[in-house]
Order: C-alpha cells, then structure tokens, then sequence
C-alpha cells in the first residue's frame, strides 16, 4: 500500500516489562570455578522484584496513549482499554476520523466483541493473515523502550512503571516514521515520499 494509507493507521500491542532479568533463560559462557565471580552474576532483589505489562499504540507520527495492566488481560479489559486509549490516541495523532486499526491475532483482540466494537468505532480494521510473521512495528518500539529504560537502575516496581510511562512519552516520531519505513520496499517509499512532497 502507499505510504499515505499506512500514515493514518494506528498500530496497537502489548509487551512485559521485568524489573530484573528477562522472560527467558540466559545461557553464560565462563571458565571452570568461575560462577561465583560478580561480573558474571546477574543482579536480583528480593521476591523477583516483579514485572509490568503495558498496552501501547503507535502511528508514523509517534506513540499514543500507554496502558498498564494488572493482572490477566482478557477480552474485557482489553476493550475498555480500547474504549479509554484508541480514540484518544488517534485525536492526539491528528488522524481523526478516518484512522485505521492494526492488532495481532491474539484471541483476546480477535474476540467477537472487541471486533464488534472496532467495526462501529474505526474506520478500517486491518486483518492480519492467519500463521503470518509479526510485522507490526510497534514490536521494534517495544525493543527502544526497553534501550530506553536500561540506563537507569531500578529496583522496584514502581520505578519501573514511572521510568516506562516517563520514556514512553520521549519517544521521539522520527523513530516511529523510521519504523514504519523499514517496512516498505526503499525504492518504492523513495518514489511515494517525493509524490507526497510535491502535492505538499
């Protein structure tokens, strides 16, 4: 599609955030009798320390609104953070009225009422294939957010939450744009982006 299509569509997902540590295991490579050296221990707190999801959106003009979850999300929460966020969300992207929704095909997203609800309130739901890769971008702003908040030491959920909503909303547009460029083949965006120049 051409870039002015994809300049009004508002992309939305969600990711887990720990406050130490990641979701999976870590493989170290170290010399015999080395295990307990501290350059190769991974910091901890006490009880984990916890973690955090957040619901976010993004169009090529930069991030919306972002939501934190508690708890298990399920086909109800996720339409009331629909119902708070989405539309917010575009207004704040000036792609009021005519935006256009993306989500994965997570059961919860694909629920008989949360498609309902995105009929009467977006003006075109974009449908992702069944079995096909993730090529939502908002999964790389997922990936600079996390950059984002390694640089500071945090040792508790609540300095995990105000460091993901304070550089959440830093997220510059141009990352966003860069984002959505990657998608398109270079040739043709160069092609489509002076198009949009001249009728500018």
């Amino acid at each position: 599609m051409p870039l002015e299509f994809w300049n009004s569509v508002l992309f939305v997902d969600e990711s887990k955030y720990n406050v130490f540590g990641s979701n999976g295991k870590q493989i170290v490579w170290r010399k015999p009798n080395s295990e307990l050296e501290m350059k190769i221990l991974t910091p901890s707190v006490e009880h984990g320390g916890g973690s955090q999801m957040v619901l976010g959106c993004m169009s090529t003009v930069g991030v919306g609104n972002s939501h934190f979850i508690d708890g298990m999300m399920d086909k109800y929460m996720y339409l009331d953070i629909l119902k708070q966020n989405l539309k917010q969300s575009a207004e704040k992207m000036f792609i009021l009225p005519h935006y256009k929704f993306y989500q994965d095909n997570d059961p919860k997203h694909n629920a008989h009422i949360c498609r309902l609800w995105a009929l009467y309130h977006c003006a075109q739901v974009i449908k992702a294939a069944a079995q096909s890769p993730n090529l939502n971008p908002i999964e790389n702003i997922w990936d600079h957010l996390t950059n984002r908040i390694r640089k500071f030491k945090i040792y508790s959920k609540n300095e995990l939450r105000e460091k993901l909503m304070s550089e959440w909303d830093e997220i510059e547009g141009n990352v966003c744009a860069n984002l959505l460029k990657s998608l398109l083949p270079q040739n043709f965006f160069d092609h489509e982006f002076q198009l949009y120049n001249k009728k500018c």
